[in-house]
């Protein structure tokens, strides 16, 4: 267990985190094939959502940019832009608390305990002792914006689930307990941003933005690992991040070819 915060075990935290996202979209997409969703219709739903602020989006068509086979990538898009909304804040905006401005060493020092603590935990056996501790809510939260009642009906055919978590308590499914090890993940991560001094620094690549290959990595592999000329972000699919030793965690995306 490391002694101090680093820049280095924040990358390998950001790996866990990509991993236990591909896990939980995997899951997710086959209780789609299984429920019989119209997988590309579900991906232009989820572009629309997305792109809505978005000036390079066009609103009048209807054909998706992301082939079908490649909708694990619009999928993970979707949850990696629902977890991460609020990264930047303490608490996620779950409330107005403002202690790593008003004692800063102190809350470094408390979000790296917190870590330490926690990083060997089994969320699920943490959550069945403390069901409303600042995680649960977190992952409360999370999963009701991921999942939507209507999304969770089609795919399992009650809200079971849905009303377990508007209650205040976290299922015993593998579906969650899915989610929970990317909830953890994002968690984890968080605390330690939270630690860090310098903060590492988010950043996110914007549709039709050019393709940087210092600061974006391209989800789709390309034949000879070379990204051609010409390519421009179709989507986002997570973000990136600068930390305080000079190195970049670089921004996943979904490349297209520039019209």
């Amino acid at each position: 267990m490391a002694a101090v915060p680093t820049p280095e075990l924040f990358e390998a935290t950001m790996v866990q985190v990509r991993e236990a996202s591909k896990s939980f979209t995997s899951l997710l997409l086959s209780l789609m094939h299984n429920a019989h969703w119209d997988i590309t219709a579900a991906v232009r739903s989820i572009e629309a959502a997305t792109a809505s602020t978005d000036k390079f989006h066009n609103t009048s068509s209807t054909t998706s940019i992301v082939s079908a086979h490649h909708a694990k990538y619009a999928l993970d898009s979707y949850i990696s832009r629902k977890i991460f909304q609020g990264f930047d804040h303490e608490t996620f905006y779950m409330d107005g608390s403002l202690s790593s401005l008003l004692n800063p060493d102190q809350f470094r020092r408390d979000c790296f305990t917190q870590y330490r603590d926690m990083k060997s935990m089994d969320p699920t056996e943490l959550l069945g002792i403390l069901p409303t501790c600042h995680f649960g809510k977190f992952c409360s939260k999370k999963y009701l914006a991921i999942v939507h009642p209507k999304m969770e009906e089609s795919l399992f055919g009650n809200l079971e689930q849905h009303n377990h978590v508007q209650a205040g308590n976290h299922p015993r499914s593998e579906f969650y307990n899915e989610f929970l090890g990317v909830a953890k993940a994002v968690w984890l991560l968080h605390l330690l941003a939270f630690s860090l001094n310098p903060a590492p620094s988010q950043f996110e690549a914007s549709r039709g933005a050019e393709f940087h290959p210092q600061y974006m990595d391209s989800v789709v592999k390309f034949s000879g690992g070379r990204v051609p000329a010409g390519q421009v972000v179709g989507f986002p699919v997570s973000p990136g991040f600068k930390l305080g030793n000079g190195s970049v965690i670089k921004a996943r995306v979904y490349l297209i070819a520039r019209t």
